[in-house]
């Protein structure tokens, strides 16, 4: 081991002294220090051991230190550590089919990326070479990446600060019906108002300037919002109506997270592409990629593809892909997802949704889970601003951690994310801490 044996408080001081954080005001954080992790906790610089309920940034799908992946990573270190893009190696051809065999319909074409932002950028240029116009259509409420392109994409705030108004991007409203725009009120209504509403914005926009439209196929850290019955049919017809690509953004939801390989299983949609990272090795080494359609491949079957990066299908993130992969299956561990979903998170969240008054919504499939937090239950008033937090949620993710479990919050929502290797008592255990930490919200109910 070449690391120097460094006490927590020691990590923590070089962290402020020298590490610069995303996201953040750098003088306003103090990060915890996690000195370890195994299977579905971590244990803090204090020796505290909590439930990872985030999945760290809702990446680790297969719990933390699986030993097989990391044994795949060992072996291939001592194989091969790293190699040009250019060349063939086993390890990244052997990721590809692998990833081929588990995405929806013919998308059996792989280009690796370093992770989900990148691959987002490189869809949109493969989708705006393909068509050869240069809009692409995203939601508001979405978030897809922070690199430049990938955060014009973005619906929320997180854009704000980054947007040029120039990256011929238009964004439109997706379906929600909790806060509908469309003031619909059921989920037909809310389908059927939303791909009007999409269909207006592509006659405006005229269909000839667009090349995509780009969709988290279940919006995440936006707030976990599954589409209704018949939307995503729709948005395929529509762009098949008017000869426009069909992202789909599965960087968070896919990879078994909603109790599927990917989110548009469960609707049977088939993108003409899509793009990943994430769970495909939970995070243990940089992954990403873009899974593209016969007919997208065969744009640059002999017109180069303009486009590539240094680490693409590097062999040790390909390497803990195919053990990945191969532990999923052979461990039913999507399968595991969704019957946690179905058994314990979906019934436990919406007992606590009866008992606690600044709880408005649960919603959610598989280990992907929303609590939508308010101050009123009738005006729907959300515990904390959109873009912002508030002293509610402040308090809400201290008594989580209190409580013993490690929270994903944002704005006024908790999501409840943890790994898709979950056991049932685990789950159970974390749904009783947070029913303690939920008064902590409830107190700042009007």
């Amino acid at each position: 081991m070449t690391l120097p044996d460094l006490t927590p408080q020691q990590v923590y001081d070089l962290d402020r002294k020298h590490v610069f954080h995303s996201w953040a005001a750098q003088e306003r954080i103090t990060p915890m220090v996690i000195t370890r992790t195994e299977g579905s906790y971590v244990w803090d610089g204090e020796g505290r051991r909590l439930l990872d309920l985030s999945s760290q940034l809702v990446n680790t799908n297969i719990g933390h230190q699986h030993p097989a992946v990391v044994a795949a990573i060992q072996e291939q270190a001592g194989l091969l550590c790293t190699i040009a893009p250019q060349h063939a190696n086993a390890a990244r051809s052997e990721a590809a089919r692998l990833v081929a065999e588990v995405t929806p319909g013919d998308l059996d074409r792989v280009f690796f990326t370093n992770g989900g932002a990148d691959a987002v950028e490189h869809a949109v240029r493969m989708a705006r070479l393909h068509t050869g116009r240069p809009k692409v259509l995203s939601r508001y409420r979405s978030y897809h990446g922070g690199t430049h392109l990938a955060v014009n994409l973005t619906g929320d705030p997180r854009r704000w600060p980054s947007d040029s108004g120039t990256a011929g991007v238009v964004h439109f409203h997706g379906p929600f019906l909790y806060r509908s725009v469309f003031h619909a009120t059921t989920e037909q209504e809310e389908s059927e108002r939303a791909l009007a509403h999409l269909e207006q914005v592509i006659e405006m926009e005229g269909p000839a300037t667009i090349a995509a439209v780009i969709l988290e196929t279940i919006p995440g850290t936006a707030g976990i919002m599954p589409p209704p019955p018949g939307y995503l049919a729709g948005v395929r017809e529509l762009c098949d109506r008017y000869g426009i690509v069909l992202i789909a953004d599965e960087v968070m939801a896919g990879f078994g997270r909603t109790g599927a390989w990917f989110a548009v299983d469960h609707w049977d949609v088939v993108p003409d592409l899509l793009t990943f990272a994430k769970g495909v090795n939970s995070g243990y080494v940089p992954l990403g990629g873009v899974a593209i359609s016969p007919a997208i491949a065969a744009t640059f079957a002999d017109r180069p593809y303009p486009g590539g990066l240094t680490y693409s299908g590097h062999p040790l993130a390909t390497a803990a892909a195919v053990a990945t992969i191969t532990a999923m299956r052979e461990e039913k561990i999507v399968e595991n997802a969704a019957r946690i979903g179905e058994e314990v998170l979906g019934p436990g969240l919406a007992r606590l949704a009866d008992r606690h008054p600044s709880v408005g919504e649960v919603r959610g499939l598989g280990v992907f889970w929303a609590v939508e937090l308010v101050e009123d239950r009738q005006t729907r008033t959300p515990l904390a601003p959109y873009g912002g937090t508030s002293q509610a949620m402040t308090d809400l993710v201290a008594a989580c951690r209190a409580n013993g479990v490690l929270p994903f919050t944002n704005y006024n929502r908790l999501h409840v994310v943890p790994p898709c290797t979950i056991t049932a008592a685990e789950a159970e255990e974390g749904l009783a801490a947070l029913d303690v930490a939920l008064e902590a919200a409830d107190a700042h109910v009007r």
